[in-house]
């Protein structure tokens, strides 16, 4: 991408859960993007735990801030603006990256930018490329939420459907956990389901055929709870192939749906579950037989990330907006009503 060096420099903070993360982004050019992990300090609890999160936000985010700036090879008074992840997320997370900023944002006296953490994953997929945010369904499929929204621009935005109990990502890292893998559950069923027979065991496909765009994943993962005792001798990558599956299923059909119905003709495919390789392959061929373009957002912008953020705040920057310092955080924000 050509550099443009009229365009506005955002610093932008990302503390919604368990990663701490910074980027510095110059319009929609990525400079730099650090993320530093917490994962093997929550893996002897099986998930996280927040108020273990929230110090080792204030122990990190220093580090990885200078990090960013090193690598663009910027400094702090150079910036336009300073964004942070809002909500939604850990409450006591969420308060250190937004603090952060908005001491930033007064000590260089730049705007601040409270950045919905949901509107970063969902838009990218159109981070770096040539036509931006355009018209598309959206599949938003996390640890926390799985959604479809439907994107007519930027910044407008309606919700098609959610999941009404778990989301995908939390049945994947549930399941995970009642398998003995190691934590986070959701990658690890999909390192072991490459082995697995998807059709040894026919889980539930919840919702399926439902006159509506929701999804349901609490009775599947119950499902293999019921399923697990009857086994004599478990063959684990047939369990996690074939529970992948339904997810998978599930997931791919209700977002082709949602596009045949609203006749758009591009799928963003954007979280966390987005890594899953089954996934990208079923989406991928599906998309493919449809004759729909399918954006999947990079394997470093689908997990927890700065640069997403960043690119909401750059575009909310050009679009003229900035957030009142008095913001809150609003650890229950939603996407769209």
């Amino acid at each position: 991408m050509a550099q443009d060096s009229s365009a506005r420099l955002v610093l932008a903070i990302e503390t919604s859960c368990d990663e701490t993360a910074a980027a510095i982004l110059r319009g929609s050019e990525l400079l730099a993007s650090e993320v530093a992990s917490q994962i093997a300090l929550h893996a002897e609890y099986g998930g996280v735990v927040p108020e273990v999160a929230s110090r080792n936000h204030l122990r990190t985010l220093q580090p990885v801030l200078e990090r960013a700036l090193a690598k663009a090879g910027i400094s702090l008074d150079a910036m336009d603006a300073f964004a942070a992840t809002c909500g939604p997320g850990l409450a006591t997370s969420l308060m250190i990256g937004t603090s952060a900023a908005k001491a930033l944002a007064i000590g260089f006296r730049k705007p601040y930018l409270a950045i919905n953490h949901l509107e970063g994953h969902l838009l990218s997929p159109f981070f770096g490329t040539p036509q931006g945010v355009r018209p598309a369904i959206a599949l938003v499929v996390s640890g926390g939420h799985t959604l479809l929204v439907g994107i007519e621009g930027f910044g407008r935005y309606h919700r098609l459907g959610q999941t009404q109990d778990d989301a995908a990502g939390e049945a994947f890292d549930k399941v995970g956990k009642l398998l003995g893998l190691p934590y986070p559950g959701g990658p690890n069923v999909d390192r072991v389901a490459r082995d697995g027979d998807a059709t040894r065991f026919d889980f539930p496909r919840s919702m399926l055929d439902s006159d509506d765009f929701n999804f349901s994943f609490s009775g599947l993962k119950t499902s293999v709870r019921y399923l697990l005792p009857k086994l004599e001798n478990i063959s684990l990558p047939d369990v996690c192939a074939s529970f992948q599956e339904a997810v998978v299923d599930v997931l791919v059909a209700k977002t082709l749906r949602a596009a045949k119905a609203t006749r758009h003709r591009v799928i963003a495919l954007s979280g966390g579950v987005s890594c899953n390789s089954r996934l990208r392959e079923k989406m991928q061929t599906a998309c493919a037989a449809q004759g729909l373009e399918l954006l999947i957002a990079s394997p470093a912008l689908c997990t927890d990330n700065a640069a997403m953020i960043g690119y909401v705040a750059a575009l909310k920057l050009a679009h003229g907006e900035s957030s009142p310092l008095a913001s809150d955080i609003d650890p229950n924000l939603q996407l769209v009503a």
